[in-house]
């Protein structure tokens, strides 16, 4: 049997498939993948201020995931992307990724107790200037 692939469009991300030509999710089976998101508001503007922006990336998450039927409890992997600006730190320092305390504790208002597995990486830029985080993921229902 094969399984029917499912464009996930929740109400307000229309244009991500229409002007920039990809899904926010698909869901496969009883699995869901979520397309990587940012601290975007509906009408595209980067959201000011650094725990807002991590807000509204896990709230965007969100709306995919309830879109398609499932919840952060059926998360089980995570994938973050986060800003670094190397040459804003000394070559005698180690890189490292920014304000990641506070990310998990925002992230930990998301997941209570079913941890999916979570992979950090350091990028030195996103889709736009000013945004400081992507969050993709996958979910089983």
């Amino acid at each position: 049997m094969v399984a029917t692939r499912e464009v996930i469009i929740p109400t307000g991300m229309e244009i991500l498939y229409e002007k920039y030509h990809y899904c926010p999710g698909i869901r496969i089976g009883n699995t869901v993948y979520v397309s990587g998101q940012v601290g975007r508001d509906e009408k595209l503007q980067v959201v000011e201020g650094i725990e807002e922006q991590f807000i509204q990336a896990f709230e965007n998450v969100n709306k995919v995931l309830l879109t398609a039927g499932v919840t952060f409890e059926d998360v089980v992997e995570i994938v973050t992307y986060h800003v670094t600006n190397p040459a804003s730190i000394p070559a005698s320092k180690p890189l490292i990724i920014p304000h990641l305390s506070l990310f998990m504790e925002v992230k930990d208002r998301y997941f209570i107790e079913k941890y999916p597995t979570w992979t950090k990486v350091g990028v030195t830029a996103l889709s736009d200037p000013g945004l400081i985080v992507e969050i993709k993921c996958t979910a089983l229902r």
